[in-house]
C-alpha cells in the first residue's frame, strides 16, 4: 500500500501540481523505482509531455508499453491524465495479483488483468486476487481497496476513471463514504457486462516507439506479432 500511495501522490504531482501539467506516458511498474525505505519513485519521463494550460489532452504519435496503453491512446493518439490514470490502474492491479498486464491461456487466446480481476471482483472474491506469494499474509481491506480503484482507473471510457487526487484519496481510505460508492458502483455488479476489450490483447512487454500511418494497423500488427512498432523513419 505505502508503494501504491507514493506512486499515486508522485503522478497526482505531476496531473494537478507541477506547472505546466505533465504526462508521463509510461506508466508502469519497472518505471517506479524503491529506495532502501520502499519510498517509491515515479522515474523514466522519456516519453512525458506538457499539457498547455485549458488543454484537455493533446494529440501525439503514441509511445509507451502495450498492456498499459488507454484505448483511446493507443487507437487515436489522444493523450491525458487519463491515459495515466488507465495505466496505474494496471500497475495497482499487478501490485495486488502478481499477475502481468496480459497473460497467454493458449497460443491463440490473451486475457488482460482486468478481464480477470473483474469477476472476481464482483463475486467479491478478492482473496483469489491476492498474489499467491503473499501466503494469505495481507490486509484483506487493503487488498480489496486496491483491487477496486486498479479496475475503476482502467476503465475503457476516460470520463468514468477517476482523475489522481481521488486515487490518493480512495488508497489511503480517507473518506468512507467514497469507498462505499466505489464499492457499490454498477461496474462492480455481478449483471454488468464487462466493459473491457476483448481477449485478443497485446503482450505487456511490447513497447511502442512510433506510431505508422495508421495507429490502428500498428497496434493490430503489434499484437499479432507480439513485436515493437517499428518507426516510421
Amino acid at each position: 500500500m505505502k508503494i501504491a500511495t507514493d506512486s499515486a501522490e508522485g503522478i497526482a504531482y505531476l496531473h494537478h501540481y507541477a506547472t505546466p501539467h505533465i504526462i508521463h506516458r509510461d506508466v508502469k511498474a519497472s518505471n517506479v523505482l524503491l529506495d532502501s525505505n520502499f519510498q517509491a519513485r515515479v522515474a523514466d519521463f522519456g516519453f512525458a509531455k506538457l499539457i498547455p494550460d485549458g488543454a484537455t489532452h493533446v494529440t501525439t504519435k503514441v509511445k509507451g508499453t502495450l498492456g498499459y496503453l488507454a484505448p483511446e491512446y493507443a487507437m487515436l493518439g489522444k493523450a491525458s491524465e487519463s491515459c495515466d490514470v488507465f495505466s496505474f490502474g494496471i500497475m495497482l492491479l499487478e501490485l495486488a495479483s502478481g499477475k502481468k498486464p496480459v497473460e497467454k491461456l493458449n497460443p491463440t487466446t490473451k486475457r488482460t488483468i482486468t478481464e480477470w480481476a473483474l469477476p472476481l471482483a464482483r463475486d467479491k472474491k478478492f482473496k483469489e486476487i491476492a498474489d499467491p506469494k503473499l501466503n494469505g499474509n495481507f490486509v484483506e481491506d487493503e487488498l480489496k481497496r486496491m483491487v477496486l480503484v486498479g479496475l475503476a482507473c482502467s476503465q475503457n471510457k476516460p470520463e468514468q476513471r477517476p482523475i489522481m487526487s481521488e486515487v490518493v484519496e480512495l488508497l489511503k481510505g480517507e473518506s468512507a463514504e467514497k469507498l462505499s460508492n466505489l464499492e457499490n458502483d454498477d461496474m462492480f455488479k455481478p449483471e454488468q457486462t464487462c466493459p473491457f476489450q476483448g481477449s485478443s490483447g497485446p503482450d505487456s512487454s511490447d513497447c511502442i516507439t512510433e506510431e505508422k500511418s495508421s495507429k490502428a494497423d500498428a497496434i493490430e500488427e503489434a499484437v499479432d506479432s507480439s513485436e515493437t512498432v517499428p518507426s516510421t523513419r
